[in-house]
């Protein structure tokens, strides 16, 4: 997919979902008390504001993540600054995760900072120039904000899945015919969330091509690089998958 292909794909999607949730909210706060669904809205929001700045210290507690000392790896700091450079934008923390699969992820908030974590595995069974691949491709992730962007569509779904469940929940106390209506309501929501889930999951492969060919932009060959390392991601994880036992086709 041709960059500007990509980059006018995922602004129309982006302005699909903004303008089909800047639509249901319009119907619904002219049907409705405004001011008991816009406190649901504001909680709501401060709700996954909360998560979304404290998330990383639960990632690093769910994935056993800690500072990599520069002293303990001098050569991948050296390549993680290079990089960050090259991506415009400020050297993340490099953390370390103490898990055997090949994984690297970026992550972070205004508190915790912008981070880049890699697994044991990863440093394992890819090779430098790999591993320096895959690590642009987080960077990318980090340049273009897609934790920001994703943590605020995320908040969307949820919204309308909550308003969903509070009309069905009014509608059962209310009269028959405003019951039967606030269960359509309901119902609509719910349905409403599930369509906004499929265009945020296809922005977000969206935002992942983007950042594969940012990452392969930062490194040379770093395409080539970028395929291998992510092929030997995959292959390693379907094998942490197969039952024990099963012998593996060489």
């Amino acid at each position: 997919m041709g960059i500007w292909k990509l980059r006018l794909s995922m602004a129309g999607t982006l302005a699909l979902i903004i303008g089909l949730s800047t639509l249901v909210f319009t119907v619904v706060l002219s049907l409705a008390g405004v001011f008991d669904y816009l406190t649901l809205g504001i909680l709501i929001v401060t709700i996954n504001i909360a998560q979304w700045l404290f998330a990383p210290y639960l990632v690093d507690a769910m994935y056993k993540v800690h500072p990599l000392p520069e002293s303990e790896n001098p050569q991948l700091h050296q390549a993680v600054t290079s990089l960050s450079q090259k991506s415009g934008i400020s050297k993340p923390k490099l953390m370390l995760s103490h898990i055997p699969l090949p994984n690297a992820f970026a992550y972070g908030s205004p508190i915790a900072g912008n981070r880049v974590a890699v697994t044991e595995g990863l440093l394992k069974n890819l090779n430098e120039g790999e591993v320096e691949a895959v690590i642009g491709h987080e960077l990318g992730h980090l340049k273009h904000r897609d934790v920001q962007v994703m943590m605020a569509l995320s908040m969307l779904p949820a919204l309308f899945t909550y308003m969903g469940y509070v009309f069905l929940f009014q509608g059962q106390g209310s009269r028959r015919s405003e019951g039967g209506s606030g269960a359509i309501f309901g119902i609509a929501f719910i349905a409403f969330s599930w369509v906004l889930n499929f265009f945020i999951l296809y922005l977000s492969r969206l935002r992942e091509y983007y950042a594969d060919r940012h990452g392969a932009s930062v490194v040379e060959n770093g395409a080539q690089k970028l395929s291998s390392g992510l092929a030997k991601i995959v292959n390693s994880t379907q094998r942490s998958r197969s039952p024990k036992g099963e012998k593996q086709n060489l």
